[in-house]
């Protein structure tokens, strides 16, 4: 009889290890671009790494949406294998002057559409690399981002660094930093004061070994826990 709470022991420490290693991934998912730094008057080529959340529905499209009031004049895109892409031009709202050059229209949008088949299925990612140019010199620039499943729901990543300070359960977009250094803590933070471009990655790197580490202390303890349980439950056996 005292087998089936030992039992229940070792399942709960298990599911526990699980559901501790899974809370750093869940915590990360969401529409990102790396590199997340540029320069102004430069070129940046980002990569958007689209996650799929849902646990029925493929992602069929995702859609990129570049800024009016400081337009990108030349976007170009790499092809991703089973998805279409495109680029559409828009008249912007008012004219718009970029290196001495009066702009009328400018690309307001790059739909990646997947093919029949080849949605991002569910616990998958795909990535989608995009070329961004001359920056504009504004400290950072906001990329919304829509995600489309084929179930129909419909996913907008526009929150900005500001509101999502307010409010960290709104849908982060993803931010490109120009002159300003990209917040240690990811979407969840306002960008910080203006500081050189090599304390970006530093910070970087310091946030996902701090991740790293934590992940690794919860899966020790969550396995010593099982250890344990096993240990006491082949001791009540010779019992």
């Amino acid at each position: 009889m005292q087998r089936k709470p030992l039992a229940r022991i070792l399942t709960g420490a298990a599911l526990g290890a699980a559901l501790v290693l899974a809370a750093p991934l869940a915590a990360s998912a969401h529409v990102t671009i790396d590199p997340n730094q540029g320069t102004a008057g430069g070129w940046a080529y980002v990569t958007f790494r689209a996650p799929d959340e849902s646990t029925t529905a493929g992602t069929t499209k995702i859609v990129v949406h570049l800024p009016e009031d400081t337009p990108i004049t030349s976007v170009s895109y790499r092809p991703t294998p089973g998805w279409t892409a495109t680029v559409e031009t828009e008249t912007l709202p008012k004219p718009v002057t970029v290196s001495g050059n009066t702009i009328t229209k400018a690309p307001r949008t790059v739909t990646f559409q997947a093919e029949p088949g080849q949605e991002i299925a569910p616990g998958q990612f795909q990535t989608f690399t995009v070329a961004l140019g001359p920056l504009p010199d504004t400290g950072h620039i906001v990329l919304p981002v829509t995600q489309t499943y084929s179930d129909g729901k419909v996913v907008e990543w526009k929150a900005t660094p500001a509101d999502v300070a307010k409010d960290d359960t709104l849908e982060p977009a993803p931010v490109l930093y120009i002159g300003e250094t990209a917040p240690a803590g990811g979407h969840d933070a306002a960008p910080s004061p203006a500081a050189t471009a090599a304390e970006a990655p530093a910070a970087s790197a310091s946030s996902d070994g701090i991740a790293l580490g934590l992940s690794i202390a919860a899966l020790v303890l969550s396995v010593g826990a099982v250890l344990s349980a096993a240990v006491l439950l082949r001791g009540r056996r010779r019992e």
